[in-house]
């Protein structure tokens, strides 16, 4: 199945260095984007270590075997990440979200550990695939608050699940599905899933041929002083 892709990541309104980092294989039909841990140390080198573990995956893999290397790779992160954090001493974390995408015959596979998210728009209607591993997530299946109220939450940015987060063991998430041609995947950290609601993203992610999808997320997160670094990768059937 034929796809392009487009891939950005910025800085943000107010950040001083950026934490995001992004993947993108189309050789592979792989694209990922990772979030440093906000609040914790070295953000930048968990996201790092995750893409760059990644891009070193060779080219000639089937779809199993990418989705088999993509988890494998991600828990010998993991290993390393909770190492290099306990040799740092008591209370210091080396941790990142994680969202990938693998397309590879009609078929599609999300993966993800945090609070970085996934989206299809499909017949100009916006889905998220995947679910926020977050505090207020679990508050709202809950019923103890209003999903509305989720983003000015004081908590909002705890997440409970990561790469190179307290747990022995990683647990990534995955929902797999059919893709159909003008399907066009998202895959962004959560700086533009908390800035832009459904109905901007939707709008935007369906712009006509022109200026690059993630430009255009990317220019109206900012337009809104996005406070959090912000990635966008687009992949369109």
């Amino acid at each position: 199945m034929a796809a392009k892709s487009w891939a950005m990541t910025d800085v943000g309104a107010v950040r001083k260095h950026n934490e995001d980092n992004l993947l993108s294989r189309p050789d592979l039909g792989l694209w990922a984007v990772a979030d440093g841990a906000g609040g914790h140390e070295s953000g930048e080198v968990a996201s790092g270590m995750i893409v760059s573990e990644l891009d070193r995956l060779p080219r000639d893999l089937s779809g199993a075997e990418v989705l088999a290397e993509v988890r494998l790779t991600l828990a010998r992160v993991h290993d390393r990440l909770r190492a290099e954090a306990a040799s740092r001493g008591p209370g210091a974390m080396i941790a990142s979200t994680f969202v990938a995408l693998i397309l590879r015959d009609k078929h599609f596979a999300c993966l993800w550990a945090g609070d970085s998210r996934a989206y299809l728009l499909r017949a100009g209607v916006l889905s998220q695939i995947t679910r926020d591993h977050s505090l207020v997530q679990e508050l709202v299946e809950s019923g103890k608050l209003a999903a509305e109220d989720a983003e000015r939450h004081p908590h909002a940015n705890v997440i409970t699940r990561a790469v190179g987060a307290d747990a022995e063991a990683l647990e990534l998430d995955k929902v797999i599905g059919q893709a159909e041609p003008g399907d066009r995947f998202l895959l962004c950290s959560d700086g533009l899933s908390k800035t832009l609601s459904d109905a901007e993203i939707a709008g935007l992610l369906a712009a006509p041929e022109g200026v690059p999808p993630p430009e255009l997320l990317i220019a109206a997160a900012l337009a809104h002083r996005v406070n959090d670094n912000v990635t966008a990768v687009v992949v369109e059937v």
